[in-house]
């Protein structure tokens, strides 16, 4: 299940929130398939002005944050190279798409991988 949670400055996001959720889950669909689009999930972070801090000083403007939870396994795949590639400038395209091209070379995507049997769903670990 990809999990991806976007921290971006509240007045970058306001009147943004459902095309950016339709762009960051169709950015994924378009590298995973069809069958993602029913188990993304999207976080959108809005974060007001001062609180968020650049060189040790609060800025009111900074470039969108991703921070993407997939699986490891997409990490030893044998085409994990190209599929984490795709990944991340899909995702950075779509932030892009949505609140301004001018924030492209700026946007940060972290991939974060998370094990087999370490995700849980209603109580329940799911495995694969």
């Amino acid at each position: 299940m990809p999990h991806l949670t976007v921290r971006v400055m509240e007045p970058q996001l306001q009147g943004n929130e459902s095309a950016l959720i339709a762009a960051l889950t169709d950015a994924v669909v378009s590298v995973y398939g069809e069958w993602a689009r029913e188990v993304a999930v999207i976080h959108l972070d809005g974060v007001p002005a001062g609180r968020w801090g650049l060189r040790g000083k609060p800025v009111d403007e900074a470039a969108p944050a991703i921070t993407f939870g997939i699986r490891a396994g997409a990490f030893t795949r044998p085409d994990s190279e190209e599929l984490i590639a795709r990944l991340v400038r899909n995702v950075t395209d779509a932030v892009a798409d949505v609140l301004g091209a001018h924030l492209r070379d700026t946007i940060t995507v972290e991939l974060v991988a998370t094990p087999a049997g370490r995700t849980a769903v209603g109580g329940v670990i799911v495995d694969g």
